[in-house]
């Protein structure tokens, strides 16, 4: 017996609490934690393979990934749902933070709770490195191509787009299946 679809209520909230646990950074990492541990809405691979897609269209990613899974589970009204929930209380918390923000500007004690908020964000990103990475990067190929990556972007500063030109295609043809040589 399958089971009830997931509410469209149940979709905003949990699309909600992922950006508001994630606020200041990190969303990848508790989108994956939430949507593949907690909610067992994908799978691990479904996930990232949704996260890549996401990265590579046009948009913000976890925009994106929140269109995704409300599309998966509830179809537009889901999208719409996950969208909603993702962007709505965050949006207005970011308008108060700003007007704060500029007339507090010069107070040293607010200069340190972003230092802090921005560090914990960096973590929550060399995390979902970490996960993604322990799931993804079982061959030499596929460490040879991360490693490519890392370097190029952090090290050099290639941009996305001919970074995606040059090791898309390589990462592409590496992971193709292909038939059984008997």
């Amino acid at each position: 017996m399958s089971e009830p679809p997931v509410s469209i209520w149940r979709i905003a909230l949990v699309f909600n609490r992922i950006s508001l646990s994630s606020f200041g950074g990190g969303l990848s990492a508790w989108s994956r934690r939430v949507v593949v541990e907690e909610q067992h809405w994908m799978e691990e691979a479904e996930f990232l393979s949704a996260m890549t897609l996401c990265r590579v269209l046009p948009g913000a990613n976890q925009v994106n990934l929140a269109i995704f899974v409300g599309t998966k589970l509830r179809g537009v009204v889901g999208a719409i749902a996950a969208s909603v929930g993702l962007i709505a209380i965050p949006a207005l918390l970011v308008v108060v933070l700003g007007a704060f923000l500029l007339q507090s500007r010069d107070v040293p004690t607010v200069h340190a709770i972003l230092r802090g908020i921005t560090a914990a964000a960096v973590a929550l990103s060399f995390s979902m490195a970490y996960r993604t990475g322990r799931a993804c990067l079982h061959s030499v190929p596929a460490w040879l191509l991360f490693a490519a990556a890392l370097l190029a972007a952090a090290v050099f500063r290639i941009s996305l787009l001919p970074l995606l030109a040059v090791l898309a295609p390589l990462a592409m043809w590496w992971a193709w299946p292909r038939p059984a040589v008997s």
